[in-house]
């Protein structure tokens, strides 16, 4: 089954890569899905209608992303290869000249498996955190790790 979301803004998923894993709903996002919140949405807004954790810069930059996931124990790693005892996130960027622009965050699951929330579409789980890589969120760029969570 397709999600809702438009297929030419993730166009390397396809029906053998991912899997739906919640309903659409528009009350949290990624960066709040990656954070393992499901009540509320997590954005940098300068006018503070969103969560952002205090402290924190409201500006969209990669530095402020680090900081907002480093509140909850993450810290910069080398990569994404899957360490059983280590919970991960992966930032990913569009680069605009020299700016990198933060546009989403994946979780990595206890499986290796990454998963997402796709905008206000569904969550889905994937099977390589470049899958939802595209026009949209562009590629990944950093990865974040604490220790896993029971």
């Amino acid at each position: 089954m397709p999600g809702s979301w438009p297929q030419d803004n993730f166009p390397s998923l396809n029906s053998d890569n991912h899997s739906i894993t919640s309903k659409a709903t528009r009350q949290y996002n990624c960066l709040a899905w990656a954070a393992r919140e499901t009540s509320r949405r997590w954005e940098p807004d300068r006018l503070g209608i969103y969560y952002w954790p205090s402290g924190v810069p409201r500006t969209l930059t990669v530095d402020a992303f680090v900081r907002a996931y480093g509140t909850l124990g993450f810290r910069l790693c080398f990569d994404g290869s899957l360490e059983p005892e280590i919970e991960k996130i992966a930032i990913f960027v569009i680069e605009r000249g020299d700016s990198k622009i933060p546009t989403h965050a994946a979780l990595q699951l206890a499986s290796g498996e990454w998963t997402s929330k796709l905008g206000d579409c569904e969550d889905i789980s994937h099977a390589t955190v470049e899958a939802v890589s595209g026009p949209i969120y562009g590629k990944p760029f950093c990865y974040l790790s604490r220790p896993r969570l029971a």
